[in-house]
């Protein structure tokens, strides 16, 4: 079989959440005040994260009735066997870094162009454009995570394959069809859109191989996607694992990844993991106690568990499922 209709329309309405997401922010990014962009840029910059926020949040709502759809209920005995919790997967990108820092970020691009003498308009172009990355990014990432963790507690699901969306890059090809265990974090890259299926022992997708992909395109696309170079090497039988390096710029969390993957997100004592980390401490400058013990993210506690039952505990213990 292939990929099953449910698992490629997941994956099509998450591209399209983002999608959507990114060009909401690009409307406020158009109210900046060009005489003025670091104060205008604070004061719409919280606007622009609760827009992200939201598209994270529905991003992750999307896990829970796509695997109860395409698998049934985790447990007919237990209705909330296996729930994620959506919130715990917002305000933060793919690293567990708060967004109202990443957030900053495109403003300055557009400052350091704007001060080595560019003109204005370009700059706010950079800046749009690397706005457009995180927020696609994270939003994306949003979901694939608690994708990650609704099939992780799960006891069904053995492994989950990787789903290449159309007009998927290179890297992203060479990977297609590939199948990993439920504790290990997909391989992404900023504004990658692939997806996965889970896999169980009734439920076994056939996705396209990268050669079959490469096989169904055209010229055209070839070119596109490999370059001249490379699609006259691939048209001449070069082989396409040595054409493409498919781990370079790939990494398990978003960009910039880090040696271990900690969010403040949610530590405070009414938060979604403080109440489980306990061990609090009084901060300066925040209103509610925080929990002295780090808050893994999803990528960081299936790379550190040792079996799958110890995935489950720390998922729970860290506050993204029920």
């Amino acid at each position: 079989m292939s990929p099953s209709p449910a698992a490629v329309a997941h994956m099509e309405a998450r591209r399209r959440l983002a999608l959507a997401t990114a060009l909401a922010t690009h409307r406020t990014w158009r109210q900046l005040d060009h005489g003025n962009l670091y104060q205008s840029w604070l004061g719409l910059v919280g606007d622009v994260m609760a827009v992200v926020v939201s598209g994270q949040l529905s991003a992750a709502q999307m896990t829970g009735p796509w695997l109860t759809g395409l698998l049934g209920a985790a447990d007919p005995d237990r209705a909330d066997a296996g729930r994620i919790i959506p919130e715990a997967f917002t305000g933060v990108d793919g690293a567990g870094r708060p967004l109202g820092g990443v957030l900053m970020a495109p403003l300055w691009t557009a400052l350091r162009m704007v001060t080595a003498g560019r003109p204005v308009i370009p700059s706010l172009i950079a800046g749009r454009a690397l706005l457009d990355a995180i927020v696609q990014t994270a939003v994306a990432d949003a979901g694939r995570a608690a994708d990650s963790v609704g099939m992780t507690a799960r006891p069904a699901v053995t492994s989950y394959i990787r789903v290449v969306e159309g007009g998927a890059c290179s890297r992203c090809i060479v990977l297609a069809g590939a199948e990993y265990g439920t504790s290990k974090a997909f391989l992404r890259h900023p504004r990658c859109k692939c997806g996965m299926e889970p896999v169980t022992r009734d439920h076994t997708p056939d996705v396209p191989s990268p050669k079959r992909i490469v096989a169904d395109m055209s010229e055209e696309q070839r070119r596109k996607t490999f370059g001249e170079a490379g699609a006259k090497a691939l048209a001449e039988g070069a082989d396409l694992g040595q054409l493409v390096n498919a781990r370079r710029g790939m990494q398990s969390a978003t960009a910039y990844g880090r040696k271990l993957q900690v969010t403040t997100e949610g530590v405070t004592r009414r938060g979604f993991a403080g109440s489980r980390l306990h061990d609090f401490q009084k901060v300066q400058g925040q209103r509610y106690r925080v929990s002295r013990k780090p808050r893994l993210m999803p990528e960081e506690i299936f790379r550190l568990a040792d079996d799958r039952a110890h995935a489950v505990r720390l998922l729970h213990q860290y506050g993204f499922i029920a």
